[in-house]
């Protein structure tokens, strides 16, 4: 069962600066296990460079970012971080489309580029019952066999959710997932992020409000490189503040 009481990120007074700009100042907060997180914010606010911390592309000027309440993320590199169980979704899919979406899932399997040719004939059928599993959860089970190039643009993002998936990660960073989408895409995204929170963490990065809404998760504004409010989506929108420098632009 997962402990929602003990933090899987803990971020406390993380600072970067580049050339005398302050991208994070002082930035504290916790993100509990199974937890889904909305970041929102103005441009500049600091949510891409917040997120390059986490995943060790950015080292920090100061400050302690713990994983599990035992890695230093400060401390360590990228390949690390990922190893550890983070996982990243850039805004822009990367997805292979030469290759149906059930190859890209088999791609993005962890371990499979390391193992030999006969220990994978060995796993075939539980990698092939975990791509089933994955395919079905992000909605594309009727696509499985089809290029992943013919796919719509909401399509290719839950296609690179799913090769996340298969790398089994303990908390997830997904930014601006459905910039580009359909309302139905949209919906749908809601609804995939919220089913596979709970197994994992999420940390969603959005500007979308309605999006932001429907995800329905406690809200994290970020200004100036800070933590300027937290809360409901009704509290962050009701605070004068977030107002101010945010929702009234």
């Amino acid at each position: 069962m997962t402990d929602r009481t003990a933090p899987i990120l803990y971020l406390d007074g993380i600072s970067v600066s580049f050339d005398g700009f302050k991208a994070l100042n002082d930035l504290s907060f916790v993100v509990d296990r199974g937890e889904l997180r909305t970041i929102i914010g103005p441009n500049g606010a600091g949510k891409t460079t917040m997120m390059d911390v986490i995943t060790g592309k950015t080292r920090p000027d100061s400050g302690t970012a713990l994983f599990k309440d035992a890695h230093d993320l400060t401390r360590l590199d990228e390949v690390a971080i990922a190893n550890l169980g983070i996982g990243r979704k850039f805004q822009k899919p990367t997805v292979i489309e030469s290759l149906t979406v059930a190859e890209n899932l088999e791609l993005a399997l962890k371990g499979a580029r390391s193992l030999r040719a006969a220990l994978f004939f060995r796993l075939e059928d539980a990698a092939r019952a975990r791509i089933a599993d994955t395919v079905a959860l992000v909605g594309l089970a009727a696509r499985e066999g089809d290029l992943a190039g013919a796919l719509s643009h909401g399509q290719k993002q839950w296609l690179e959710i799913g090769m996340l998936l298969m790398q089994e990660p303990e908390l997830l960073l997904v930014d601006e997932p459905v910039a580009g989408m359909t309302d139905r895409e949209t919906h749908a995204t809601a609804e995939l992020l919220k089913r596979i929170a709970g197994t994992r963490s999420v940390v969603v990065v959005e500007h979308d409000m309605e999006f932001v809404r429907a995800l329905g998760s406690r809200v994290t504004v970020l200004h100036e490189g800070a933590l300027l409010a937290e809360g409901s989506i009704d509290h962050v929108q009701n605070d004068p503040r977030v107002i101010e420098v945010y929702l009234g632009r």
